[in-house]
């Protein structure tokens, strides 16, 4: 079973403390051996998914794996490097599709699931899903195992005000102001590095499986 290493968060640590091109450069095999071994990991977190969701058969962990250099053209914060490692399971590009996402980072890791930041469009359709379909989607995120891990969705960026389009007195209403539809799973360095960390993921991952279908079901009739 392929582990997550000690190395590659001690690596992301030091990178955190000294992250700039020289130190980098230096050190270069060991961010090569770190993303080696994330990439073996997620290869074979990807095969284990694979069972509840067989679309996930079609990606592998190198592709899924985002780049650890930091675009920082249009940014004022100039820190050339990422210091995490995070892969995307699934979602489609651009965030027109519900998937999964990992993301390792010391003493800030988690899993991640639904759709998030979606364009305009995307967005009208699932907020029109969840407002047709309330009751199949309070369902789905009030089932005990899914309530315990993922007590609330997250609330980044959420309206004051129900968006246009949609009834004021929607029962639905709180949701519909949300601009992402997002679940969060956080990990400690321990729960990433734990002999058994592929199954247990994969268990979690597998919690949110339903939610990303509700998600996606307007996606896949109507994008």
């Amino acid at each position: 079973m392929t582990t997550i290493k000690p190395e590659t968060l001690t690596f992301l640590k030091d990178l955190t403390q000294n992250n700039n091109r020289e130190w980098f450069n230096e050190n270069k095999n060991l961010y090569t051996e770190s993303q080696e071994n994330v990439i073996a990991f997620l290869d074979e977190l990807i095969k284990e998914m694979a069972e509840f969701d067989e679309e996930l058969g079609k990606i592998d962990g190198k592709k899924s794996l985002f780049r650890i250099y930091r675009d920082t053209r249009f940014s004022k914060d100039k820190i050339p490097y990422k210091t995490n490692f995070g892969a995307s399971l699934g979602m489609g590009k651009g965030s027109h599709k519900a998937g999964y996402y990992l993301h390792i980072e010391p003493g800030k890791s988690f899993l991640a699931g639904g759709v998030y930041m979606p364009e305009s469009s995307v967005l009208k359709e699932v907020r029109k899903e969840i407002s047709l379909y309330g009751e199949d989607f309070l369902k789905i995120i009030s089932q005990k195992e899914f309530k315990k891990h993922f007590p609330e969705l997250d609330q980044d960026d959420k309206l004051k005000k129900i968006p246009q389009g949609f009834e004021k007195e929607d029962p639905m209403g709180e949701y519909l102001k949300l601009k992402s539809f997002i679940v969060l799973y956080h990990l400690k360095d321990e729960e990433v590095l734990d002999k058994n960390a592929v199954k247990n993921m994969t268990k979690i991952f597998n919690l949110m499986k339903p939610f990303n279908d509700f998600l996606n079901t307007p996606l896949t009739l109507n994008l």
